[in-house]
């Protein structure tokens, strides 16, 4: 009779904290798809006669973003997962599936051009872009960490805090990080050889320089200031 009413019972309502982890869940297999979806798509559009070497700027920008766009998706999903503030979630979910689509195809150019999706370990970044071009790569040799990128122990205290100072600090490291991002993008766009990368470099760098200004106004309004971004 047990094992009957086990069966024939409705299950119990799941609880605030479970539902929440349901639609996480649901969120992320709903920007995977959608990566995989446009990773796909991005393989019909390279040509076999426009790829690009080694060296080239094409290379370069498409291995160094996806990097810097990995630790802007991990920073995302922190805040979409945890913040309390409708706003900042909501501006986590559309960076995070906005960079998740990004990635995929800049993962799939690389696949396509038979390139490693990372840059070679101890390999400096950001030595396609010339020591003139207006950021920190003295004398062209490239740098350790990319501009905006945010340190192992600020990726600790972002995963330590929560309420309002998670929100502030989130919007801190994510403006900082975009400033970075936006180097990169507006030098590939003007100097990428293959129209896809530009067209794609041009995409980031204005869907960026939109979010830092609603990241400033979101900051201004709960009081805090940017990070200084040397």
């Amino acid at each position: 009779m047990e094992d009957e009413r086990e069966l024939t019972e409705a299950p119990p309502r799941a609880s605030g904290g479970s539902r929440a982890a349901v639609y996480s869940i649901a969120a992320v297999a709903v920007l995977l798809v959608g990566a995989a979806i446009g990773m796909l798509l991005t393989l019909g559009v390279v040509r076999p006669e426009s790829v690009p070497d080694d060296g080239s700027v094409d290379v370069g920008f498409t291995q160094d973003m996806r990097v810097h766009h990995l630790q802007a998706i991990t920073m995302a999903g922190q805040a979409r997962d945890r913040s309390t503030d409708e706003a900042v979630r909501g501006l986590a979910f559309d960076i995070e599936s906005t960079q998740l689509d990004q990635s995929g195809r800049l993962a799939a150019w690389l696949a396509v051009w038979d390139q490693p999706e990372l840059p070679p370990p101890g390999e400096p970044h950001m030595r396609w872009m010339p020591s003139d071009a207006g950021h920190h790569n003295q004398g062209g040799a490239g740098v350790a960490r990319m501009p905006g990128m945010a340190s192992t122990e600020e990726l600790a205290k972002l995963r330590s805090l929560s309420g309002p100072e998670l929100d502030v600090y989130f919007l801190q490291l994510m403006l900082r990080h975009h400033q970075g991002g936006l180097e990169m993008a507006r030098f590939a766009a003007g100097n990428a050889q293959t129209s896809y990368v530009r067209t794609l470099a041009e995409k980031i760098a204005a869907g960026q320089d939109a979010e830092t200004l609603v990241m400033r106004k979101m900051l201004a309004d709960r009081g805090a200031q940017p990070l200084p971004f040397p």
